[in-house]
């Protein structure tokens, strides 16, 4: 896989994806919680892009085959796409600040441009596989990885150009534990790698990740982390829109971090879903930028 000297930083500040306001100042908070600093502590030569324009619609409401607020996302989508393609040709390692899920359609079209198989750990509580058909909620934050496989409605799966942007075996979820009926059926019909809360504690999250390196490293050419902060307990990450009981600890989430980042298997990432409004003293942002550190190689000694 790729060697990085430059981390570039592009943030996102959108809510539109899901209901709950607030999300969109997930990139500030994790800037705040001192991430271009720390990164830079480790040697890297930091750029950031600051943030894509969201514009807010009047209303909220479900539209296009019940999907909430469609029309901005697809345009913020095509012009991550394109940021993140930017950052690709510089050969710098791009971040991806959220916002909520739903900012993965375009932050992964725009990855997808440059490698010819690429794989994802997709790291959630949630494996947001629904559809505009499969969907409780029209909330287009919990389809983005069905989007990505090229399932869902076909103004979203479209985006980039490519369809599907990621083969269902490229893919791993780790700590999904609030999977709809929809979503159980995709993952049984793709094929589609998962390791849900019980396999985590059954199995440990060292030989989790041993497992997963050793599955994408021979099928893929690059790997993205698509990081959703209520993956970890609410307990120790209270700052989600979508918090569920019973998830992986703080310190489970640093190891799978430092072993990923010894693997030298990611060549890019993205960070969502933090909702400061939720949190405590900027407690999740802190967990955040932590945990960036540790996937670029931060070490205690």
């Amino acid at each position: 896989m790729k060697k990085f000297d430059k981390v570039s930083i592009i943030g996102v500040p959108m809510d539109l994806g899901q209901k709950r306001r607030g999300v969109d100042m997930g990139p500030s908070a994790m800037r705040y919680a001192g991430l271009i600093e720390e990164i830079e502590s480790l040697g890297y030569d930091v750029k950031d892009y600051g943030d894509i324009p969201i514009n807010r619609p009047a209303a909220s409401e479900k539209e296009a085959g019940q999907l909430r607020n469609l029309e901005e996302v697809i345009k913020v989508s095509k012009e991550l796409c394109k940021g993140v393609e930017n950052i690709e040709s510089e050969q710098s390692f791009p971040l991806i600040l959220g916002g909520d899920h739903s900012i993965s359609i375009g932050s992964i079209a725009g990855i997808r441009k440059c490698y010819n198989n690429l794989g994802v750990i997709w790291y959630d509580a949630h494996p947001d596989l629904n559809t505009d058909k499969t969907s409780p909620s029209g909330n287009i934050h919990g389809m983005p990885l069905a989007v990505n496989i090229g399932v869902g409605h076909e103004r979203l799966t479209e985006i980039g150009d490519i369809i599907p942007k990621i083969n269902p075996e490229n893919i791993v979820i780790i700590g999904a534990r609030s999977i709809d009926d929809g979503e159980r059926q995709l993952i049984k019909e793709k094929g589609i790698k998962v390791y849900t809360m019980h396999e985590i504690d059954r199995l440990g999250m060292t030989r989790v990740i041993e497992e997963t390196i050793d599955y994408l490293a021979s099928r893929t050419d690059g790997v993205h982390l698509s990081f959703d902060l209520d993956g970890i307990d609410p307990l120790e990450a209270p700052g989600v829109g979508t918090p569920v009981l019973g998830g992986i600890s703080y310190r489970e989430s640093q190891l799978a971090l430092e072993l990923l980042a010894e693997s030298e298997l990611i060549t890019s990432a993205e960070f969502v879903e933090i909702n400061p409004i939720l949190d405590n003293r900027n407690q999740t942002a802190d967990v955040a930028v932590a945990l960036v550190t540790s996937l670029l190689g931060k070490k205690l000694l």
